[in-house]
């Protein structure tokens, strides 16, 4: 068959078992293998979708442009799709994405504006407010936006959800991917569901996102969002494509342990994935152990191509620097937790209590340090030298409410921090970081507690 372009190829992706990192658990392990899309990933089926209903709704015009916020997978598809139809592509991507994403942008075509990850989403700066700055600028163009562009999840509920019915005849009965602006997970999720309700919908989130907290407790919660490595999914917004009523459930994965699962797939599968199909596959397997039954079909979704991490999770010098591939002389955030032997030294101070009380904890406990809460939401923090210094300039200090002489909140970090990560967190501004665990128990660590690590 002999195709016009190259964005006709898109989709019709290949359905592989999973033979050998499924060794152990019931049912049937398979893999919707997106790499096999032209630009090597599940983004191009919606990135193709969002230009056609662009052009179909008269918003983009011959020889416009078409500007994106992008981890690059998106940005190769929409690349793609400007070749094919005469557009300029202009990207925007947070610093934190691999150089192999921004050179294949660059390679096709398009031009590429890196910002900084750290900032808020609303910080001019932020890859999406940059985004929109050019969007109003230049005459003739579209800003997709594919975290809230309809067009993205109906991209996956015409083409990915029919195709994984089809090549499973019918008989699918759980369905993983990684959530990030959600369509992949939820376009397809609800095709799926109309055809069969008791079909199961397991998201894949990461520590640092707020996916998970917001589906179980309906809290968007500000203390959940800190800087992680793992690219392509969680956010710390939530996009209007994050549809929660087909997702039945979240697990949360490490950056650690969806780099490893990458690389098992690539070993011992043969598929030469990206570090969020590790984070897919290694999810889908801690909840394949515990619920699947031997006539069970699970479908893993892996959106993208191991070429777009060869500086990373394939590079074993980073892996070791990371501590992801041995483990590192002075360990993690991780190692301190668990050298406590389950003993949890957290001790917390409502925003409503005196000061007084606050600092009869640290007396009573032998801390210097200790958050502030509200309603089991972590709002801000007080410290021993904090406190001193505002009682000695106001003595009727201590008869006033924490809230109203707190200080900021304490970062919440990944569990995998390595201690040279934590160490540069901890410093005269924050004397203390908290972790979130597997078993989403909050722990805090101290200075005290890194130097004690370093000692062994």
């Amino acid at each position: 068959m002999i195709y016009n372009s190259i964005i006709e190829t898109i989709g019709n992706t290949p359905m592989v078992k999973l033979n050998t990192v499924s060794k152990g658990i019931k049912g049937t392990i398979l893999a919707k293998v997106e790499y096999f899309n032209p630009g090597n990933s599940t983004k191009d089926r919606m990135a193709l979708k969002m230009v056609e209903d662009a052009e179909k709704a008269g918003i983009l015009k011959p020889g416009g442009t078409i500007i994106e916020g992008t981890s690059g997978n998106t940005g190769m598809g929409l690349a793609l799709a400007a070749i094919a139809k005469g557009y300029r592509c202009i990207f925007t991507m947070a610093d934190k994405q691999s150089q192999e994403k921004i050179n294949i942008l660059k390679a096709v075509g398009a031009e590429v504006i890196v910002c900084p990850t750290n900032v808020a989403p609303d910080d001019p700066r932020s890859y999406y407010s940059v985004a929109r700055k050019l969007n109003k600028e230049i005459p003739n163009s579209i800003y997709p936006n594919q975290y809230d562009n309809p067009s993205n999840a109906t991209a996956h509920y015409l083409t990915t959800g029919p195709e994984i019915w089809k090549q499973t005849d019918g008989k699918i009965t759980h369905y993983v991917a990684t959530v990030g602006t959600g369509g992949s997970m939820c376009g397809t999720a609800r095709y799926l569901k109309e055809q069969n309700p008791s079909i199961v919908a397991v998201g894949i989130d990461t520590y640092g996102s707020v996916f998970k907290k917001y589906k179980e407790t309906g809290i968007f919660d500000e203390n959940e969002i800190y800087p992680y490595l793992t690219e392509g999914f969680g956010e710390d917004i939530l996009p209007k494509n994050v549809d929660f009523n087909v997702i039945d459930q979240f697990i949360k994965v490490t950056d650690k342990d969806g780099a490893i699962a990458a690389r098992r797939l690539s070993k011992e599968e043969g598929l030469f994935v990206g570090w969020s199909s590790g984070s897919a596959l290694h999810g889908a397997l801690e909840y394949a152990k515990e619920n699947l039954k031997e006539d069970d079909v699970m479908v893993i979704l892996l959106p993208d191509h191991g070429t777009r991490y060869l500086a990373k999770v394939y590079n074993d010098q980073w892996m070791k620097d990371h501590g992801f591939l041995e483990a590192r002389s002075f360990g993690s955030a991780r190692d301190i937790i668990a050298k406590r032997n389950g003993k949890n030294s957290l001790f917390t101070v409502s925003k409503n209590s005196k000061v007084m009380e606050a600092i009869s904890v640290m007396n009573r406990e032998g801390v210097d340090q200790i958050p502030v809460t509200e309603n089991g939401q972590f709002i801000g923090s007080v410290s021993a030298s904090g406190l001193l210094d505002k009682i000695i300039q106001d003595p009727q200090l201590q008869s006033k409410l924490v809230g109203e002489v707190m200080d900021k909140p304490m970062l919440f970090i990944a569990p995998d921090s390595t201690l040279d990560v934590l160490s540069s967190l901890l410093n005269r501004d924050n004397k203390a970081v908290l972790i979130r665990d597997d078993q989403e128990q909050v722990h805090i660590i101290t200075q005290h507690d890194v130097l004690q690590a370093i000692a062994g």
